[in-house]
């Protein structure tokens, strides 16, 4: 009996291992080896020991062919993701729960877009993505019966790919980066429930809705550096995923030799550096979506506009549901843009940039190819978002600072509340001409920094809002910057990694200050004001006064959203309105608070009691750590149970908040982080999150996650590459 139980252990153990073999270990990427491929020459893509792929060919098509592949190799379920969550698709193969998702997508017309696109794209950029698509689409075919595990736990295989589709992963990011209609209606909301001075006050310019996708960057010129030739750095600041956003990439072919961070489904280098420049890349946060409430009969879309009746198209949508009937929806598209917001009686259609007429190019491979700073900002001239701030240098001892994207130009309004659609009176003017936009070339400082500041002049010409970031992000990084010179690379880590908050630091001393004010009698508050009063400002994840003045700071944003609006107030969730309420505390102007000292130290009070709900009695034994704990989900491999979790990151602890360089919260953190080297390229520097490859059983599905949370890094290998493996790509084969 006993036998027989192994005997049926085994033959479980050993089905168990096989199917783990045929679904989850034969899928994994092939790095060394012959492919018989449809190209025009022999490629090859070596790969060294952080799997990243160094891509040499004799021409462009043929190297965006191997890239396509390669990436499709590590991310296709990934990419797959990417494009139906722009397109609306995913309730089709994930269920109703993403139904929503997928209304959001349908209503804004991201695949819609992204087909116009395609009909007015250059032809040397929709000969790139043709390329890029036909590796990929070589790699599906190649491999229908060992894709990744996620299409067979899904059960479905994926469609070809398409130009449309990489335009569809584009337009992911350009949403990702610009999405502040929402910001818009909250705005309004608290505008018609309350005091509009206040509520103006509350939403300042150099403010913005937090926290959003951010970044850093910043240059440092030779002067400043130890081999006399410029620095540059990036870290990007995204939402968590696994796999993270990015693909480390190196492309060598005539006329570019580019070494980076690639965006799954898109060919070319986003972020990095070829043998004469480097760029970063920070989110403008500029507004380039505009909500116009319409004058419409919803029944047949006719709708007014400067007297005169206008009949809005409308486009039936349909969703497909896994396990469910196919949902239809019907979309209303006025001249501004379809029908997007309903509130109350009001519909609202949105206009945004990347849906205006041939807007949507891809100048990135130019950027790849640019060689000094004129050829990179007649690249930048027709990026077309999201609007962004570019970081360049070069190894002449250029650093410089441009502004990017398409940007409405506005008459009398900035874009930060609905308005009238049915006037005329708030259409656009066209774009902002590029060579209007903010810009530096070797500013006498020496430093440039960006980290999502408003850099618009007080008497820019073209009225301007946007949810641009608080500006202590940005000073503090130039404070480190100028603190001493002879800077390298490897140096540069303690500046992307610091976790000073300047702005948490003025509000522990005004909290201290207020108790000493008050002589305050009350022994609940002690342990905390002792914690607060020694404090460094520094928002370490194993220290009791990070988590103290996080919570005093919600419950005083409340409080003043509802001195505001008092019934709308709690909903204001503005992380980087810091600036309105430093003003606020430094200033105090009437008819706020009664009394500026007792809010604050109620504001103590009631971030002491949910502290001691969520660790405990003992504030010295707090961490904010605990409370800013992050845990990143596989997305399918996650739900498989008993098993799924391991393959899960975190939770792990986290230093940092909004308002530091190192910019955290339970949502976005870094993505990336390269610091560039212009006196040497191999000294520099880059580390993506988590890892290259999306597959569970790969050695590089996590293996940078350490790296990434203790701020080390690893040599980014460009003139001399440690060859682990190559993977030969020899012509002879039709696309099959």
């Amino acid at each position: 009996m006993v036998r027989a139980v192994n005997v049926a252990i085994g033959i479980a153990l050993a089905a168990a291992l096989a199917l783990v073999y045929w679904y989850a270990w034969r899928p994994l990427p092939q790095r060394s080896g012959r492919v018989e491929a449809p190209i025009g020459a022999a490629a090859a893509a070596t790969f060294d020991a952080l799997g990243v792929p160094h891509i040499r060919a004799a021409n462009l098509e043929d190297a965006l062919f191997v890239q396509g592949y390669v990436t499709a190799q590590d991310r296709l379920f990934q990419m797959d993701g990417l494009r139906r969550v722009a397109a609306g698709d995913l309730a089709e193969i994930l269920g109703p729960a993403y139904l929503e998702s997928d209304r959001d997508s349908r209503r804004l017309r991201m695949r819609r877009i992204a087909e116009e696109a395609y009909l007015t794209l250059p032809a040397a950029d929709r000969a790139a993505f043709a390329a890029y698509a036909r590796g990929i689409n070589y790699f599906i075919a190649t491999h229908e019966s060992d894709l990744p595990l996620e299409f067979t736990l899904l059960r479905y295989q994926p469609r070809p790919w398409s130009v449309v589709d990489s335009l569809l992963v584009c337009l992911y990011m350009y949403r990702d980066l610009t999405n502040t209609w929402r910001d818009q209606i909250l705005k309004r909301d608290m505008l018609a429930h309350g005091d509009r001075n206040k509520v103006e006050f509350l939403f300042p310019v150099d403010a913005g809705a937090g926290p959003q996708p951010g970044s850093n960057a910043w240059a440092i010129a030779g002067r400043l550096t130890a081999s006399g030739k410029p620095l540059l750095s990036s870290d990007m600041h995204l939402e968590y995923s696994l796999p993270g956003i990015w693909y480390m990439t190196h492309i060598q072919t005539p006329g570019m030799d580019v070494s980076g961070v690639a965006l799954p489904g898109a060919p070319g280098v986003m972020v990095g550096h070829n043998q004469r420049i480097a760029w970063g890349i920070t989110n403008l946060q500029f507004g380039v979506q505009d909500l116009y409430i319409e004058q419409i009969d919803d029944r047949t879309g006719r709708f007014l506009y400067r007297g005169q009746v206008e009949q809005a198209r409308a486009e039936r949508e349909l969703i497909r549901v896994k396990g469910q009937p196919a949902v239809e929806i019907v979309v209303w598209v006025t001249r501004h843009g379809p029908l997007h917001v309903t509130e109350g009686k009001d519909q609202m259609a949105l206009r945004w940039t990347a849906a205006e007429p041939g807007v949507l190019q891809y100048p990135i491979l130019d950027i790849d190819r640019a060689q000094n700073w004129r050829q990179f900002t007649a690249a930048l001239e027709r990026f077309p978002g999201p609007g962004s701030n570019f970081v360049y240098a070069d190894i002449d001892g250029n650093i410089g600072f441009h502004v990017a994207g398409q940007l409405p130009k506005r008459r009398g309004y900035r874009g930060d509340v609905p308005v009238d659609g049915s006037s005329g009176a708030f259409d656009w003017d066209g774009m902002i001409p590029f060579d209007q936009l903010p810009a530096a070339f070797n500013p006498p400082s020496g430093i440039i920094a960006s980290a999502n500041q408003n850099t618009f002049p007080a008497d820019y010409p073209y009225p301007f809002g946007g949810n641009f970031a608080a500006p202590g992000r940005a000073r503090q990084i130039r404070d480190l910057l100028s603190a001493h010179g002879k800077w390298r690379a490897e140096d540069l880590l303690a500046v992307q990694k610091d976790v000073y908050s300047a702005f948490n630091k003025f509000l522990a001393a005004e909290l201290v200050a207020a108790y000493d004010r008050r002589h305050a009698a009350n022994p609940g508050l002690d342990p905390a004001i002792a914690a607060l009063r020694t404090w460094n400002g520094q928002m370490a994840k194993d220290q009791a006064a990070p988590f103290l003045v996080t919570l005093a700071y919600q419950y005083l944003r409340t409080a003043a959203a509802e001195s505001a609006a008092p019934t709308i107030g709690p909903q204001y969730q503005f992380t980087l309105a810091s600036v309105a309420l430093e003003k606020l505390l430094r200033e105090r102007p009437a008819g706020w608070f009664l009394d500026y000292d007792e809010t604050l130290l109620r504001a103590l009070a009631d971030a002491v009691e949910e502290g001691r709900r969520i660790e405990g009695p003992d504030i010295k034994h707090w961490q904010y750590g605990a409370y800013l704990r992050i845990t990143i989900d596989n997305p399918v491999i996650h739900r498989v149970p008993l098993v799924g979790k391991y393959f899960d990151i975190g939770p792990a602890p986290m230093s940092g908040a909004s308002s530091t360089v190192k910019q955290t919260t339970r949502t976005l953190a870094p993505s990336m982080r390269m610091d560039a080297d212009l006196g040497d390229w191999d000294r520099s520097l880059l580390n993506v999150q988590i890892g290259q490859s999306g597959h569970i059983f790969s050695s590089h599905y996590k293996d940078q996650w350490a790296a990434w949370y203790y701020a080390r890094s690893f040599p980014m290998q460009y003139g001399h590459v440690e060859v682990k493996s190559t993977l030969e790509f020899v012509t002879g084969s039709a696309a099959p």
